[in-house]
């Protein structure tokens, strides 16, 4: 070993003890975040996001401009890893190298594979620094990014490419003799322009290049947990251990034990966040993608999902340190809280939790489960809350409802249609199929009972044997729990849980998406497992077996419709498809247009997150951005599988001149009933 040997190895050394210093003491800030088991199960469908989500950049390429760019330098990174192993490795042991070890073709291959990912990772990070700097990207701006971090950060990759073909080129240039095209085919022909070096100057080029390489390496590596880069490293783990794409179901809220002996419920500062939203602040790549589709930020509200995340990261930052030092002796934490000094009250009342941020979201994280443990801190432990929700809350905890109406009045939609209640089915000891839970907006709002009955005909029509609870059915809890009242959705859950025992209901339909998610993903909290079935699906399913009679000597015009995708339909439970087909086999001419955003891009309504029962005083409304870009598809009529969805829609585009009427695609197919 040379003494140039020996000095590499102590710099390799030391920068590996103070790269691993920053790992422990990362790891370390993420025990200041509470417990979450949840993330160690299903390991075969982690493994399979971490796959197509963080090797293969499956989100990454939802972007058409920017995912092939920015996966091209992490492919390039995945390949060169292996590059630079070897390169420290010769810098510490002479003459190392992976030939020893290897066949000769797949040492030409590995070789190959260097040089040309090596001019791949150039060119993007060329694209990248021409895109950052003579186009301002709306989604890169914000006053939380670190806008001068992505450029130096690109600009040490491209000098980390420079540094490795020169010192490949000139070493081949030094050492004709053994310079092969087979090995490094991009180095060779660089080698072969600067054939005019004297060999003298070319070996002080190459151990310049070499010594620069190395010292950027080393570099980079420990320069990433003080970056925003240090996604880099972060990624990876942050998708296997998320649940923003399973394993199990999405969008679910974790339950809270409200009999706990604590001092305040949710989360306040970082200490009541679990540790895995601790590490999303880490993997956050600043990208922009989740504010640039959020329909709140899109409006003109305040709140950024991104803002979100970062601001998690930088209070972790600054508060993690003093926390861990037990005695005392860490250094002073900064006196703002999570909530209020880095996060206002406005930005998390805004969210309608419609999970398009976590959707777009390219190293899975989850802004929506940090903005709802903040907004239970809010409800339940300082009773700050919007003054128009207070009505709702205590119409829930006394009626059973959002809306002051008579419970008893739930059933009244169904009077001269013989459809019987559960507690009618069990006095003459009989059972039905499967309950219609029917909602409270279906029970109670005026254009909603129209899509609750349309929806009674099919089933009926079709000789589907159900039954619906009338009275005993209570608000399944959602619009409380989204705003926080962890309290209040706990007593519905329990009681409708309760009831559904009482009469051994096993399969529910409904055609609210939100009871559907509530009744199927978070009702098994509480014992209440079901087989829960969107209408959507249901009437498609009827339909495909032929047991919807339907009129065939219908004579009308081309109808034109545009479909909304509901977000708890969508993006909640994946369903796209059969509300598309259940329209498409109703009409027998039919012309369905899509909108910009639909499918798991669709923008939502407005009404989620509890959205429904707040003013909306800031910015554009959300319907009217949603309604404006239906009219604009030159549709007759607009079609929705989901109560709120038809209010929000309805509402808006019924106030404009060139007002189109919205239906659900249960009144469409009940419309063509024979």
């Amino acid at each position: 070993m040379t003494a140039s040997n020996g000095i590499f190895a102590l710099i390799v050394v030391a920068a590996a003890a103070f790269f691993s210093y920053n790992v422990q003491r990362l790891v370390g800030y993420l025990r200041v975040g509470r417990l979450d088991d949840s993330r160690w199960n299903d390991v075969p469908h982690r493994i399979w996001n971490l796959v197509t989500i963080g090797v293969f950049q499956r989100k990454i390429f939802r972007d058409a401009v920017a995912g092939p760019m920015h996966a091209a330098i992490f492919w390039g990174f995945c390949v060169l890893s292996a590059g630079t192993v070897e390169f420290l490795a010769a810098g510490i042991v002479p003459g190392f190298s992976f030939a020893r070890f290897m066949p000769q073709w797949a040492f030409r291959f590995y070789m190959g594979n260097q040089d040309l990912w090596g001019a791949l990772v150039i060119g993007a990070v060329a694209f990248a620094l021409w895109r950052r700097l003579t186009h301002r990207v709306k989604r890169l701006q914000g006053a939380e990014t670190h806008a001068n971090d992505p450029l130096f950060i690109l600009s040490w990759i491209g000098a980390l490419m420079v540094t490795m073909f020169l010192a490949e080129s000139f070493h081949m240039v030094a050492h004709a003799e053994s310079a092969t095209p087979f090995y490094r085919p991009i180095s060779f022909a660089l080698a072969t322009m600067l054939t005019w070096v004297p060999v003298g100057a070319a070996e002080v080029i190459h151990a310049v290049s070499w010594w620069a390489h190395g010292l950027l390496v080393l570099g980079f590596l420990n320069y990433l947990p003080y970056s925003k880069h240090l996604h880099v490293v972060a990624s990876l783990p942050n998708v296997y251990l998320s649940n923003t794409s399973g394993p199990g179901q999405v969008g679910v809220m974790q339950s809270m034990d409200l009999e706990a002996d604590v001092e305040q419920f949710g989360a306040k500062d970082i200490e009541q966040l679990s540790w895995k939203s601790l590490m999303d602040g880490f993997a956050c790549t600043e990208c922009g993608r989740c504010t640039a589709v959020c329909p709140a930020n899109i409006t003109g509200k305040l709140l950024s999902p991104r803002k979100i995340i970062v601001n998690v990261r930088e209070r972790l930052e600054t508060r993690a340190p003093a926390v861990l030092m037990a005695d005392g002796s860490g250094p002073v934490a900064d006196d703002r809280l999570l909530l209020d000094g880095f996060i206002t009250e406005q930005e998390l009342w805004a969210c309608t939790t419609c999970r398009a941020c976590v959707q777009e979201c390219p190293v899975s994280i989850d802004h929506v489960s940090v903005i709802l443990e903040m907004r239970r801190n809010l409800v339940l432990s300082e009773s700050r809350f919007p003054e128009e929700v207070v009505p709702a809350f205590e119409s829930m905890e006394q009626r059973g409802s959002p809306w002051a109406f008579d419970p008893g009045e739930r059933g009244k939609w169904s009077d001269g249609m013989h459809i019987p209640t559960m507690a009618e089915l069990a006095e003459r000891g009989e059972t039905a199929d499967l309950l219609y839970f029917v909602g409270c907006m279906g029970s109670f709002d005026e254009r909603a009972k129209k899509t609750t009955v349309a929806f009674a005909k099919i089933m009926q029509a079709a000789g589907v044997n159900f039954a619906i609870l009338g009275r005993e059915e209570k608000c399944n809890g959602d619009p409380a729990r989204r705003m926080g009242n962890e309290y209040l959705y706990q007593m519905l859950a329990r009681e409708n849980v309760e009831t559904l025992a009482k009469y051994k209901v096993r399969t529910i339909v409904t055609a609210c998406p939100h009871c559907m998610h509530q009744l199927g993903s978070e009702y098994p909290q509480f014992g209440g497992n079901y087989d829960v079935i969107h209408h959507s699906t249901f009437i498609e399913h009827l339909m495909a077996q032929g047991r919807v009679p339907l009129r065939q000597d219908l004579h009308e015009a081309v109808s034109t419709f545009t479909y909304h995708d509901s977000c708890y339909l969508g993006r909640y439970n994946q369903i796209y498809d059969a509300p598309r087909e259940t329209l498409k086999r109703a009409l027998p001419v039919v012309n369905l247009v899509e909108m910009p955003r639909s499918g798991d891009r669709g923008l939502c309504c407005g009404a989620g997150g509890g959205r429904m029962w707040m003013e909306e005083n800031e910015g554009r409304r959300i319907n009217a951005e949603r309604a404006d870009e239906a009219l604009a598809t030159g549709a007759q009529a607009v079609a929705v599988a989901c109560p709120f969805c038809m209010t929000m829609l309805n509402d808006s585009i019924s106030s404009r001149d060139a007002a189109i009427p919205v239906y659900d695609i249960a009144e469409v197919v009940a419309e063509r009933l024979a």
